[in-house]
């Protein structure tokens, strides 16, 4: 099929190592980055911040990092949020609450453990009326999540906000999932080229499966477990203001993904 084209205005980064995409440009470039405790999330009333889950702060904070570099107005953003694990420490406590004493389980906590739980705080807290969706392919979610945002930008010809987090796992669900650490990472993408544009990409499908471009080096400690280090490879093309590198979106099907300067 032919490439699809389109162009990248803003990106966010969020690790217990990669406070933003500056620290991830220093890092690749072999500089020490600031442990990172809990990811901030500021554009949530303070209020919602203190209520939200790790989950939805994570979600919050990397899509808070794009759109300030996009310099994009919010309210009319539509949105691509996705997880291959969804709150995985507040499953784990709805499980162990629903053995030993169901008749306690918190609202609250089912509230937050719905998929699209990033998605229904960010539209709110921006005052977004735009389409938002959230997405799940496993350890495909980012190669999924990237095509989907890519389809709806320029078949609807409009900047999608894509977001992809997943937190560290807790009891038998870290066992099962192998998720450790939280990362998470946001691209403001959009059809045409403007005056924030920081890159051209170009998306070809692959209607077969090879192995996954890894990770550069520096990278390593972070892409391990969590299946939304999957986009590294990109950010590090996006560092560098050009690469390749090969992405899953689903069990036969991967993204070629090319990073150019914008024309």
């Amino acid at each position: 099929m032919t490439a699809l084209c389109l162009y990248v205005e803003g990106i966010g980064v969020w690790s217990p190592h990669l406070g933003d995409f500056a620290a991830l440009r220093a890092m690749l470039a072999g500089q020490a980055t600031a442990k990172n405790d809990a990811p901030v999330a500021a554009l949530l009333p303070a209020n919602e911040r203190r209520r939200a889950p790790e989950s939805v702060r994570l979600a919050v904070e990397v899509a808070g990092q794009a759109l300030a570099m996009s310099g994009r107005d919010p309210t009319t953003l539509a949105c691509v949020f996705a997880s291959a694990h969804g709150d995985q420490s507040i499953t784990d406590a709805i499980c162990s609450t629903l053995v030993e004493a169901p008749t306690q389980l918190s609202p609250t906590r089912f509230h937050h453990s719905v998929h699209n739980a990033p998605a229904g705080y960010w539209t709110i807290a921006t005052g977004c009326r735009a389409p938002s969706s959230a997405t799940c392919a496993g350890s495909h979610t980012f190669g999924a999540a990237l095509l989907e945002a890519a389809t709806q930008a320029l078949a609807e010809q409009r900047p999608v906000l894509l977001v992809c987090s997943d937190i560290a796992g807790r009891g038998p669900l870290l066992e099962m999932t192998g998720c450790d650490r939280a990362f998470g990472c946001a691209l403001l993408l959009t059809p045409e080229a403007g005056v924030n544009t920081l890159a051209q990409l170009r998306l070809q499908i692959a209607n077969e499966h090879a192995a996954p471009t890894p990770a550069p080096v520096a990278l390593a400690g972070d892409a391990v477990g969590n299946p939304a280090t999957a986009a590294l490879p990109l950010l590090a093309s996006l560092v560098a203001g050009a690469g390749a590198c090969r992405i899953g979106c689903a069990t036969e099907m991967d993204l070629l993904t090319t990073v150019e300067a914008a024309a």
